[in-house]
């Protein structure tokens, strides 16, 4: 998983940075709220944890606008012992789950793990973007008419529907789509060649723009990224 930790505090940010990349998690750290909504319009991630009080802006401030933008990226928030409110507000908000400062490592990685295990469990099995509906319960793509897709195929453009408008790197779909699979850039492009001939024929506006081995990014024809 890729993690984004906002945390102003520089030696819990580091502390938390080195568990998780020690743990095998890609990490990047920021320690402003505008830092955050930055970083995420431009790389996906598939967890957020936010700390509150933050600098320039508000961990809350900065949930509020990504939950507005459309991203529905996993935020855990870390809050002070005590404050219910902050605990209270950040769900409602849009936070999925919260620590309390102090907070055990062991902790925080468990629960890390367990969203590894159940993260899709709970997803909408339907994603729309623009003239698309993606239906990864029946494995279906509709526009203009209907379509099936391969596993490979559902889970790919899933991902890139989350993370639309994003430049998604070869790399990150490997472990994203293939992950205990011995999958390489090859895997990849067929399955972005499949996945382009399957949009033509239902006659979607959508495309995936990128080429072989390099990033991709789903957008809409004649739409401006």
């Amino acid at each position: 998983m890729k993690i984004l930790v906002a945390e102003d505090e520089k030696q819990l940010a580091h502390v938390l940075a080195t568990a998780l990349r020690t743990s095998g998690y890609q990490v990047d750290v920021v320690g402003d709220g505008q830092a955050v909504i930055d970083h995420v319009k431009q790389h996906p991630y598939d967890v957020i944890i936010l700390d509150i009080m933050m600098p320039v802006k508000s961990g809350l401030t900065a949930l509020k606008e990504l939950r507005a933008s459309g991203d529905q990226t996993y935020v855990m928030i870390l809050t002070a012992m005590g404050e219910e409110d902050d605990k209270v507000n950040g769900l409602d908000d849009g936070a999925d789950d919260y620590l309390t400062k102090p907070f055990s490592i062991k902790e925080l990685l468990a629960r890390l793990r367990s969203r590894e295990r159940r993260g899709a469990q709970f997803a909408s099995p339907e994603l729309q973007f623009g003239d698309l509906i993606l239906n990864t319960g029946d494995q279906s793509l509709i526009s203009h008419n209907s379509i099936s897709l391969s596993n490979k195929e559902s889970s790919l453009l899933r991902y890139l529907i989350l993370n639309a408008g994003k430049q998604i790197s070869t790399t990150e779909l490997i472990n994203h789509v293939w992950p205990n699979d011995q999958a390489d850039a090859k895997d990849v492009w067929i399955t972005i060649s499949y996945l382009r001939q399957k949009l033509r024929s239902i006659c979607s506006t959508v495309r995936i723009a990128g080429e072989e081995g390099g990033s991709f990014q789903l957008e809409q024809s004649g739409v401006e990224s």
